[in-house]
């Protein structure tokens, strides 16, 4: 117990899903750098339109990886996410993502 009188929340992990995540984060950032290059080959609008998608491949490779690590931490109490939050948070992402 702690001194204010509430008891410790003891958390584990999810190895399989840590493990998931890392390699999520891997790949959308292969594919992310992949398109940056084929960004810098292009001109005019198609450089434009491959770095808005390669803003939404990284932003959501960002984004997946958060929350499944997010969801490879177990407490002993229920935990839910707020679905609106979750949303805002990746288009969140995805604009960070597109700014140069």
């Amino acid at each position: 117990m702690e001194s204010d009188g509430c008891p410790d929340l003891v958390g584990s992990y999810n190895y399989l899903l840590v493990a998931l995540s890392v390699l999520i984060a891997i790949f959308a950032s292969d594919a992310a750098l992949h398109l940056a290059g084929r960004v810098n080959a292009a001109g005019g609008w198609d450089s434009r339109g491959l770095a808005a998608w390669g803003a939404v491949r990284w932003g959501t490779g960002i984004w997946s990886m958060h929350y499944i690590g997010m969801l490879a931490f177990i407490l002993p109490i229920p935990v839910a996410y707020h679905w609106p939050t979750v949303l805002l948070s990746l288009f969140a992402a995805f604009w960070l993502r597109s700014l140069r």
